[in-house]
């Protein structure tokens, strides 16, 4: 079933302990306990946001986990059986036959249900994206901003339909001026994927729109923008409170740039060790750049004390996502550790397991592992222009 997209096609065609030394995993990339009682509430405002929607992204359908039934919140009416045998008795409608009938008839609520239901093979269906468009077609016609967002989202990949980008953008602009914010992002995105740099200051007046709303994915593109100086002039203190938001929201990106902020005290006190502990916060989550940056302090020791074992766990995992370089400044390690330690560190590295947040697999699944290209690349571009 085609229910995992990623943007990145997309866009190829258009506290440590001081003086421990131990190879603990947990010590090593675990984080610390978050002790904000606010930012546990909009981790899960997040989700339930998410589920209360019903929606989805223009690139992933897998995060809707909310079941939807056929009947309204409504309690059905209980009424005594009458037994009728009579032959011209009228057939009952089943459950989905009513569904059906109401949707056609103008029930957008009941198109939306049908629609999803379509989509995935829900409540004795099986799946069939030609009816999950038709059914979501129908509750769009409405003004549904759930529908439309999530009709754009089937344009936008040809499920159930011909794929067809512009209809798709005018779906999510539509729906974000009813004021659906996941749609005012979608469609942020999309803009940001241009090569017409006129859409640029348009995606961050969109990301505004949904960071006020409370949407984070939008909170941190606006506060990286912000920090980079991207449209914006630069402002650390606008960036700070945004990305602050999304990283206590659960989001590993906004974790690692909010260490880099800490690190190097922009717009905000340097605090060195609250910088380790978000840099540990995003490693948890298999953020990579975390690692290198992280194993990096921990090799030098001149942020942070320095821990040889923990730098060379941390080398050896990012080496297995992958980045460059990883493995060389493992191997570099080596010879200063004793063998035991080695083998520890090394059994380590080999037990770790990533554990996202739901907003950073949301984010990851929708529009791609690091969304912060989206804004580094058009830099690079108007960079080389000049």
């Amino acid at each position: 079933m085609k229910k995992h997209l990623f943007l990145s096609t997309f866009l190829t065609l258009v506290s440590f302990q001081a003086n421990a030394q131990s190879a603990d995993l947990a010590s090593a990339i675990g984080p610390e306990e978050t002790s904000s009682s606010q930012a546990y509430e909009e981790k899960k405002s997040d989700k339930q946001i998410a589920d209360d929607r019903g929606a989805f992204s223009f690139l992933n359908f897998s995060f809707i986990k909310k079941p939807l039934k056929l009947f309204s919140n409504e309690p059905e009416k209980v009424e005594e059986e009458i037994i009728d045998d009579s032959p011209d008795k009228p057939k009952s409608e089943t459950p989905l036959e009513r569904a059906t009938r109401l949707a056609e008839e103008g029930d957008a609520e009941k198109a939306l249900t049908l629609g999803y239901m379509y989509l995935y093979g829900q409540d004795g269906v099986e799946t069939d994206y030609q009816k999950a468009f038709h059914f979501y077609h129908l509750a769009a016609q409405k003004d549904n901003i759930v529908a439309l967002n999530n009709l754009g989202s089937l344009y936008f990949n040809g499920i159930g339909t011909d794929v067809d980008y512009e209809k798709a953008a005018a779906l999510f602009a539509h729906a974000a001026e009813l004021g659906s914010d996941d749609a005012a992002v979608n469609l942020g995105f999309i803009y940001l994927s241009s090569d017409n740099s006129d859409y640029f200051e348009e995606a961050l007046n969109l990301f505004e729109k949904a960071a006020k709303a409370g949407n984070n994915t939008a909170k941190f593109m606006l506060g990286y923008a912000y920090y980079k100086g991207f449209i914006v002039e630069q402002d650390f203190y606008q960036a700070v409170k945004l990305i602050r938001d999304a990283s206590n929201a659960g989001f590993d990106e906004a974790d690692y740039i909010f260490a880099n902020i800490y690190a190097n005290g922009n717009g905000i006190a340097k605090n060195y060790g609250n910088a380790i502990k978000h840099y540990r916060s995003a490693v948890s989550q298999g953020n990579v750049a975390s690692m290198m940056e992280l194993a990096q302090i921990l090799a030098e020791g001149k942020m942070f004390p320095r821990n040889l074992i923990q730098a060379h766990i941390l080398f050896n995992i990012a080496s297995v996502y992958g980045a460059q370089n990883a493995a060389e400044y493992r191997d570099e390690l080596e010879p200063a550790l004793k063998m035991e330690e080695l083998l520890e560190a090394q059994n380590a590295a080999e037990s770790f397991k990533e554990s996202p947040s739901e907003l950073t697999q949301y984010i990851r699944q929708t529009f791609g592992p690091n969304i912060r290209l989206y804004i580094d690349r058009n830099l690079e571009k108007s960079t080389r222009k000049r």
